[in-house]
């Protein structure tokens, strides 16, 4: 996707198609390339697909949180003159979407979450006690997928490299935290845009009763399961995860 890129003042995103935008964010520990699949599939379905890159490590340490992200992704759809988004939201990204949504509705045409954190997270430890291990690294990484053969060298070598860096281990720390501090419950509830549920029934990061949770709080939610799958499943079944989102996409009339 790299040849995608492109840059408007302070932004870098990936943008291919034309039609209904979706709007497309990583988790903390995620890529723009984990949803190639979803990049390369959904603008032959008639709709534009937009990837910002976020700046996991750009920001002041201050500002380093679940917030000032959404708020970075206001500014970038501001920019972008969008103002009927699709919000597709993996890990942090859900996260984000969420944030997003409870301030901007008027901004929000549907939601996407697929292993959201906003209720409950299993991190891969506070202190990162072996961040200088790579076997205990790729052990970590391999956990995400049900599927340990998904964890490719490239991905833990990323993974690798972030831990070590001590300005990204503290950034990644910070937002660990905020997200934790940042609990959606209260205000699901509240929220009445029509959101997608699209989960492993694997998953150990944030576990199945997660996406349970977040069904029943969301007032205008629909849940999609992808058996033999964990945290990432745009990136471990990406054709059945495009099945799911299409039809989702379809039912709704977006």
């Amino acid at each position: 996707m790299e040849k995608n890129f492109k840059e408007d003042k302070d932004f870098k995103y990936v943008e291919i198609g034309e039609g209904q935008p979706i709007i497309i964010l990583h988790g903390l520990m995620g890529g723009l390339s984990n949803f190639a699949g979803v990049a390369e599939f959904f603008p032959k379905q008639g709709y534009k697909v937009i990837i910002p890159e976020l700046p996991i490590y750009e920001l002041p340490l201050l500002k380093t949180n679940v917030k000032s992200f959404s708020d970075y992704l206001k500014s970038f759809l501001t920019v972008k003159e969008i103002d009927n988004a699709i919000l597709l939201g993996n890990s942090l990204g859900g996260h984000i979407s969420l944030v997003f949504a409870k301030n901007h509705p008027e901004l929000v045409k549907g939601l996407v979450l697929a292993g959201s954190s906003g209720l409950y997270e299993n991190s891969m430890g506070e202190s990162y006690p072996k961040r200088g291990d790579y076997g205990y690294i790729q052990s970590k990484a391999q956990e995400v997928f049900y599927n340990p053969e998904v964890a490719t060298k490239e991905i833990v070598d990323e993974v690798f490299e972030v831990v070590n860096d001590r300005n990204k281990l503290i950034r990644t720390l910070a937002i660990a935290k905020s997200a934790i501090r940042h609990n959606m419950a209260k205000d699901l509830p509240s929220m009445n845009i029509p959101t997608g549920i699209i989960w492993g029934e694997n998953d150990i990061v944030t576990p199945p009763n997660v996406a349970e949770e977040f069904n029943k709080l969301l007032p205008d939610s629909d849940l999609y399961w992808l058996k033999e799958c964990g945290h990432a499943p745009m990136m471990e079944h990406p054709d059945l995860f495009n099945e799911k989102l299409l039809n989702w996409l379809k039912k709704r009339n977006f």
